[in-house]
């Protein structure tokens, strides 16, 4: 599993029938995909709403400093971001006690309150939009925390990457419809409050059909069965994979996980036992440290601010900064369907990210050069230059290797490497650790982009690199590898080669299970064939 390998076919941990492999699983993610469809639109509306006449006119952005209006744009973005930590944590106690599904639709009430007090602001005073960005952000914390999970214990092991990348496509929908709305109102409408409140008023959108197709889908087998609630949780798993409950398939997933509850007995305070092991340790710092590396890539700073971004390259003028960041929300969108569709469960996680993070770079140095050379926000020109066009170029360009790598990937190796007792709380831990750094990120990307200039460029290309070596060195592979078996992967040495050491175990063990079940299943109907025959001799006897 190291840099350069790539494999195109989709591995299996065990023969797996065609049926596992069913619309059900994939409306199962359709519907948690919402909450994502929620985040991405959040995320890109704000940016491109800071950009309108109206809205500015309206909370008296005039009347500002410089420095006073980059604090005021900051805070109006980076308390979403805030509002995101409280609620990714108090998501835990929630997914614990009522499960993952119940978890997700009490997501949507601070979200629907706070984008209601966000249709309510009026300015110039921005009380209720503080407050309504803080209560959405919490909405979203929660949503994060437990779709990409749910979707991981709900997925069969080959398709993993799948199921959680449609969330991140989910995300990535929203992000181009917050980008393009902005575009929209102000070509067509007039500027006034109207203008500015309808992106605020589509945030309720994808809360309502969340909260709809949430009726529809079933609970987490693996929580059902952390709760001893067996029979709707058999129930559960023979709808996703299409089986009946005595298929040998069915029947090996349920006593990995019996295993599994056995070995770690799931409780509020378990996880805060099981810390106590260097390599849960270790695992709630990875996953900490992904989400470090994936906002320090420049991803936020770029989705929240990128019409500043864009004019420190040379874009002037409100509708072609507003234009030029709706492309970007295009070409995001086709690569994470590319990369959920096609790339995720065909290429090592790992051969991803470092792939992911080198490309990147290359296409930050070169922005960055191009900006010292240049000088473009002292230099503002009616037209894109030579250089701003390759500039303007590689930035769009960055896009593809980071949509197809640090996107989804952070979010979905969290998903998969904590086990079940600690699961709940790890990627509480991991969504947390997203919107602190997040927050850090987009509070203080304005002052980075006035103050260092090119500086911002090299910033981000040099953490990259950081990237590449830290996932080489210190990061397992985990795709194909069943949730009960991810914990084996952090006991091996060096992690490159815990992946073929692990999968090779797993497969030799439910080989002997399917060989034991299968032979108990010929010695019952031997049994019962007997039985009969005995009897139909007796009844001919009399």
């Amino acid at each position: 599993m190291g840099m350069g390998h790539v494999s195109f076919a989709i591995a299996e941990d065990r023969p797996t029938p065609k049926e596992v492999y069913n619309w059900r699983i994939t409306s199962c993610a359709i519907v948690a995909s919402f909450s994502a469809f929620a985040i991405g639109y959040d995320s890109a509306f704000i940016s491109t709403t800071l950009a309108l006449p109206s809205f500015q006119r309206e909370f008296n952005f005039a009347s500002y400093s410089a420095s006073g209006l980059t604090n005021l744009q900051a805070n109006i973005v980076s308390i979403y971001q805030a509002g995101a930590f409280f609620g990714a944590l108090a998501a835990y106690p929630l997914n614990y006690y009522v499960g993952r599904k119940k978890t997700l639709y009490a997501a949507t009430i601070p979200f629907i309150i706070g984008a209601s007090l966000n249709c309510a602001a009026h300015g110039p005073a921005l009380g209720l939009m503080l407050g309504g960005r803080v209560l959405t952000g919490f909405g979203v914390g929660v949503c994060s925390s437990v779709a990409p999970m749910y979707l991981a214990e709900l997925s069969p092991p080959a398709i993993r990457g799948r199921l959680v990348g449609t969330w991140e496509i989910g995300w990535q929908v929203g992000g181009i419809i917050g980008y393009w709305i902005n575009y929209g109102v102000n070509e067509n409408l007039a500027s006034n409050h109207k203008q500015w409140l309808i992106a605020f008023a589509i945030q309720l959108v994808p809360v309502g059909m969340l909260f709809l197709g949430g009726i529809f889908i079933p609970e987490s087998p693996r929580w059902l069965l952390t709760k001893n609630k067996r029979e709707q949780a058999t129930k559960s798993l023979c709808w996703l994979r299409n089986l009946e409950p005595t298929h040998t398939y069915i029947l090996e997933e349920i006593s990995d996980i019996d295993a599994e509850v056995e070995r770690c007995p799931p409780s509020i305070i378990q996880p805060f036992r099981s810390f106590a092991k260097r390599s849960i340790q270790w695992r709630f710092a990875l996953g900490s440290l992904l989400f470090v590396l994936q906002n320090c890539s420049g991803i936020n700073a770029i989705n929240y601010y990128g019409p500043i971004i864009l004019k420190s390259i040379g874009i002037t003028g409100t509708s072609t900064a507003l234009l030029a960041t709706g492309i970007f929300g295009v070409a995001k969108t086709l690569c994470v369907v590319v990369y959920a569709l096609v790339i995720v469960d065909r290429v090592p996680r790992r051969t991803l990210l470092m792939w992911g993070a080198a490309c990147c770079s290359v296409c930050m140095w070169i922005i960055g050069a191009y900006v010292k050379i240049a000088d473009p926000s002292a230099h503002v020109m009616d037209s894109p230059t030579g250089g701003a066009i390759a500039a303007i170029f590689f930035f769009f360009l960055w896009v593809v290797p980071y949509e197809l790598s640090w996107s989804s990937t952070p979010w979905l190796i969290n998903a998969e490497m904590f086990p079940l007792d600690v699961r709940g709380l790890g990627q509480a831990s991991a969504a947390a650790s997203n919107w602190f750094w997040n927050f850090i990120v987009t509070r203080f990307t304005p002052r980075m982009v006035l103050s260092m200039k090119y500086g911002f460029f090299f910033f981000f290309a040099s953490l990259l690199i950081v990237a590449i070596v830290f996932v080489y060195f210190l990061v397992p592979e985990t795709s194909t590898i069943p949730l009960e078996a991810v914990d084996r992967l952090f006991s091996i040495h060096p992690v490159r080669k815990a992946h073929a050491i692990v999968l090779a175990d797993v497969r030799r063990e439910h080989a002997e299970l399917r060989h034991q079940l299968e032979g108990d299943g010929e010695k019952v109907e031997q049994t019962g064939g007997a039985q009969h025959d005995e009897i139909a001799a007796q009844q001919d006897a009399v």
